[in-house]
């Protein structure tokens, strides 16, 4: 198994697009029981891969309780260099 970082990168290689919502709901089966496995640390994840150039931000809305959504995803370039450092 990944280490949680490693497999929230690697996610966006393998789709369109997703918020920190998605991320978890994708992710939930294998990481569901990490202490870090939370909205807040995969928030920060995904901010912390836009910071470093792997994620760009591709749209952004608000949720039916109000809540701020912001969608990334990996353009070719930041997938390429994630698959080049985390191997399936």
């Amino acid at each position: 198994m990944k280490p949680l970082n490693y497999a929230i990168l690697k996610h966006f290689t393998k789709i369109e697009g997703a918020c920190a919502d998605d991320v978890i709901e994708a992710l939930k089966g294998q990481y569901g029981n990490f202490k870090a496995f939370n909205k807040d640390a995969v928030t920060a994840a995904l901010m912390t891969a836009e910071a470093n150039g792997l994620l760009e931000e591709k749209s952004f809305g608000m949720d039916k309780s109000g809540n701020l959504r912001i969608y990334y995803h990996a353009n070719d370039e930041g997938a390429a260099t994630i698959n080049n450092y985390i191997k399936d």
